[in-house]
């Protein structure tokens, strides 16, 4: 969806600008020379055309605001909506996001080629991207392996052996530090979901564990050369995953994140909506039931 919004946004752009352009071009200086022509008839001083063409004056109106809202959402920053719970506690739905277009490279709103080069992401980073299996859909994850890392996932617990620069004193695979915060917060199929914080270098953020459900590696994404529940990330790829991480459809289950798929980095919260309403309600499930306030912000 929000690559056709992009295309319509891009085509609006483009109709409007030109049709003002061949207007200034091409007619305008027509509608002056037949006003001056008329004006020396009727020896009559000359005006401005008072009354452009309908489609003209529309496109002048119209053209600098789409204009502005398609370098801003293209270039800029893009305003995202959070439909499910797999990056919970993290974002819950209703969050609505701001994502940083330009975090990792500037790219051309229609082929989404990269046309200048900023920066690219840090573990820990929380990233909207196109899903590798239908490119039609954004998914929201947080980057836990960087190209050349190796990941394991075992017992619920992710082990980290970064990529070796040189050949001597490579780093071992270690556990990613966790800390149990509490229980209860948040409750999934009537099981109360544990909540920990999880230490990334420098990035710390809280992830969910449920207590009951144990998902078998036979489902994993089973990379060749690999056991089912490792996985070596290859150059120019990323390996994500969900801070709900029983309830995640991520790199686990479909393998990596390529850089040309990275849309940008989710930074703030701007607005967060509660949607509690059910179906036998006299208003609609889609018209919120209050303002969650306390949650605008920055997001780590």
């Amino acid at each position: 969806m929000a690559n056709y919004f992009s295309l319509i946004l891009v085509a609006l752009t483009l109709i409007t600008g030109l049709i003002w352009l061949v207007d200034s071009v091409v007619f305008a200086p027509k509608r002056k020379a037949r006003l001056q022509a008329s004006a020396v008839a009727e020896n009559a001083s000359y005006g401005e055309d008072p009354q452009l063409p309908y489609l003209v004056d529309t496109s002048q109106q119209i053209f600098p605001v789409i204009a502005f809202v398609l370098v801003l959402r293209s270039f800029l920053y893009e305003p995202f909506q959070i439909p499910s719970g797999s990056m919970m506690p993290t974002l819950l739905v209703g969050d609505f996001i701001l994502v940083e277009k330009f975090a990792y490279g500037v790219k051309d709103p229609v082929f989404r080629s990269k046309l200048i080069e900023t920066g690219a992401p840090e573990r820990g980073d929380v990233v909207v991207f196109k899903y590798p299996e239908d490119t039609g859909i954004d998914y929201i994850k947080r980057v836990i392996g960087m190209p050349g890392d190796t990941v394991v996932y075992q017992n619920k617990q992710v082990y980290i052996k970064p990529k070796c620069v040189e050949s001597k004193n490579c780093p071992a695979l270690e556990a990613v530090p966790l800390s149990f915060q509490e229980r209860g917060e948040f409750v999934q199929d009537m099981a109360q979901l544990m909540r920990y914080t999880e230490s990334l270098g420098d990035i710390e953020h809280d992830i969910l564990r449920h207590p009951l459900r144990d998902i078998s590696p036979v489902n994993f994404y089973t990379q060749p050369g690999t056991r089912r529940n490792e996985w070596i990330v290859p150059e120019n790829n990323y390996f994500v995953l969900g801070d709900n991480r029983d309830n995640s459809r991520d790199s686990r289950f479909w393998g990596f994140v390529p850089d040309e798929n990275l849309v940008g980095k989710a930074v703030a919260i701007w607005i967060s909506f509660e949607f509690e309403r059910k179906p036998q309600d006299m208003l609609p499930t889609w018209i919120p039931t209050g303002v969650r306030f306390e949650r605008t912000g920055g997001i780590r």
